[in-house]
């Protein structure tokens, strides 16, 4: 077989391929048996036709596209593999020649992976924060405990307020008519939350138990029920009850009830120690992302839209996967959000865009600086994975090995290895806070 690949424009060429007439013959051969299967000719059994007897009544053409799908296949991968290019789109075939006792003349026309011109990076300044923690980050991170643990109560003598969950009956209507999801009998509904349609809660702020009150409401104009959308509601809202929470002193005892700590000191500081270490890979992360931006900031690539367009569909088959994790799918996503997929895939577009560049630039550092990565190393993060999925690691090799996942899993670990490289090779430079604006002090 051979193949050329000749280059139009930046990320765009042509591969041309022929295939010895040997292999048509055999692709042609392949094909015969599968289609003289379900060939229907007088005075003989289905899948016993002669081939001379098939090929006069239906002729040898009608063989060449069944023939055709068995072999441009291989030889594609095979020209791709020859020519040493790396497709990134589906291939533009033009057939230029295919028939018996001839070669198989093909051009296909592909966009492929764009040349990575890098610029500056090592030496890269990159600013670094410490990580402390503040007393009003302690204070923040046990009230957040606080509020975790706070016991709700019923209210009786007292107004909703916000903060409180009231368990209200409720029955819209719009122009004197019930609409569809409108209606609900005990429904908790946290006021303040701004999880009901804007106006609703802070109406219901102030009742008390055992009252009824119309509540008026306008839905938004981009409201996802295109038949309520911008449309005046009244709501009949009975409030059967206030729950408050009530949240547990600060003392030794919420420090025994919530960590192995007999003491609140005790347990502060082990606390303090905890949200040190987070901001620690918080910072870490920062950085990482920080010197990697700037090398594909220093870099010259013009990346394919095929490429930004694949990644997109990847990140939405991820935030897919997230929501059915809690319980949701992405058309109630959609339909709650009033968007459409494709608003979701326009917002998600210039992270992927950014994306592509720097792993294309990471992967153009890794080879510049030959960054390789073991098999020893390949085995440790098998170890990993496996103590994190309680299986063994040979359960885990052969799950990636059958859905085609362990050369990515490769190349992930080649890309944090060419972080880490770039990490070690920058300069930190300390961070520089900025000053808040002065606020305008005019009257108006």
């Amino acid at each position: 077989m051979k193949a050329t690949w000749e280059k139009i424009e930046k990320n765009l060429g042509v591969l041309e391929v022929e295939v010895d007439a040997e292999r048509v013959t055999a692709a042609l051969d392949k094909a015969f048996n599968k289609v003289v299967k379900k060939a229907n000719v007088p005075g003989f059994r289905k899948g016993k036709v002669p081939r001379p007897i098939f090929e006069s009544r239906f002729g040898v053409e009608s063989l060449y596209q069944d023939a055709i799908d068995i072999l441009l296949p291989e030889a594609y991968g095979e020209a791709v593999e020859q020519t040493d290019i790396f497709p990134v789109d589906r291939p533009e075939v033009d057939i230029e020649q295919f028939a018996k006792g001839q070669s198989f003349i093909f051009k296909a026309k592909i966009t492929v992976k764009p040349e990575v011109k890098l610029g500056d990076y090592k030496g890269l300044e990159v600013p670094v924060q410490k990580a402390e923690v503040t007393e009003e980050e302690l204070s923040a991170e046990l009230a957040r405990l606080q509020e975790r643990h706070a016991e709700l109560v019923v209210v009786e003598e007292e107004a909703a307020a916000n903060g409180d969950i009231a368990v209200i009956d409720f029955d819209g209507y719009v122009d004197d008519v019930p609409f569809e999801g409108g209606k609900a009998e005990r429904h908790s509904l946290e006021l303040g939350s701004n999880s009901f349609i804007p106006g609703f809660e802070e109406q219901v702020v102030g009742m008390s138990t055992g009252d009824f009150k119309d509540v008026e409401v306008t839905f938004p104009e981009e409201y996802h029920a295109e038949n309520l959308a911008g449309k005046k509601a009244v709501f009949k809202v009975k409030l059967h009850e206030i729950k408050r929470k009530q949240l547990p002193a600060l003392d030794d005892e919420f420090a025994k009830d919530v960590s192995e700590f007999e003491t609140l000191e005790e347990y502060k500081a082990d606390l303090k120690a905890q949200l040190e270490s987070r901001k620690q890979d918080e910072l870490k992360g920062l950085r990482e992302n920080a010197v990697v931006d700037k090398a594909a900031a220093n870099a010259e690539v013009e990346i394919p839209e095929a490429m930004i367009n694949s990644e997109v569909e990847n990140m939405v088959r991820d935030f897919d996967t997230r929501l059915r994790q809690q319980g949701m799918n992405m058309d109630m996503f959609l339909s709650f959000s009033g968007q459409t997929r494709e608003d979701l895939q326009n917002q998600m577009k210039g992270d992927a865009e950014k994306r592509v560049r720097n792993n294309l630039v990471l992967e153009v550092i890794a080879k510049q600086e030959n960054i390789e990565v073991s098999e020893e190393e390949v085995n440790e993060e098998l170890t990993t994975m496996a103590e994190a999925y309680k299986r063994t690691p040979e359960e885990i090799r052969s799950i990636l090995t059958a859905n085609g996942s362990l050369g990515s899993l490769s190349e992930e670990l080649s890309l944090r290895k060419t972080i880490d490289f770039l990490v070690s090779n920058s300069v930190e430079v300390e961070a520089v806070e900025e000053v808040p604006a002065a606020e305008d002090t005019k009257a108006e």
